[in-house]
């Protein structure tokens, strides 16, 4: 069973909602029949990266994001359980980034993003976006409005997450 979920993002002054929305249960469905529960759930957090120097030694540290500011570094993530009996085969979790977040150049290595909302998907280096002339250029992490990851197989009470690194713009 293919299964694609849909991963709303919020970031708020302290919270992070995270919403599943089923985006395509089955290509065979019958018009008037409603597609049938995933098994899967889904809970999204963001946290902000803060630096923090002891002794001489920097570390990141991750906090609740109380206040943000422009160039604040945050982690998103999306954790996804498979409560049900059966294994689920290529889930998809899609997660639109919120306006006011750039993709950070480390971002979520090996992933699929889309620059145009959506419609289409690829590696970052393989997309073009129209600059203010009109002109083709090379798309940038901050071009990108959403990200996906297709996770292959989640065992029976399997879970896992996926994340990725934004910049508050």
């Amino acid at each position: 069973m293919k299964v694609s979920f849909l991963v709303k993002s919020f970031a708020g002054a302290a919270a992070l909602m995270a919403v599943a929305v089923p985006v395509l249960a089955s290509a065979q469905s019958a018009p008037a029949a409603a597609p049938a529960p995933s098994p899967v759930t889904l809970k999204g957090d963001v946290m902000l990266e803060k630096s923090v120097t002891e002794n001489g030694v920097t570390k990141i540290q991750l906090v609740e994001p109380k206040v943000v500011i422009p160039g604040d570094h945050l982690l998103f993530t999306t954790r996804y359980r498979n409560d049900g009996a059966q294994p689920v085969t290529n889930f998809v979790v899609t997660n639109p980034l919120p306006q006011a977040v750039a993709l950070s150049a480390e971002g979520s290595p090996g992933t699929e993003v889309s620059v145009d909302g959506g419609k289409t998907w690829g590696q970052l280096g393989t997309l073009k976006v129209a600059d203010s002339q009109g002109a083709e250029r090379a798309a940038a992490p901050a071009d990108v409005t959403h990200i996906r990851w297709t996770i292959a197989q989640i065992a029976p009470g399997g879970s896992g997450e996926v994340q990725y690194h934004g910049i508050v713009r």
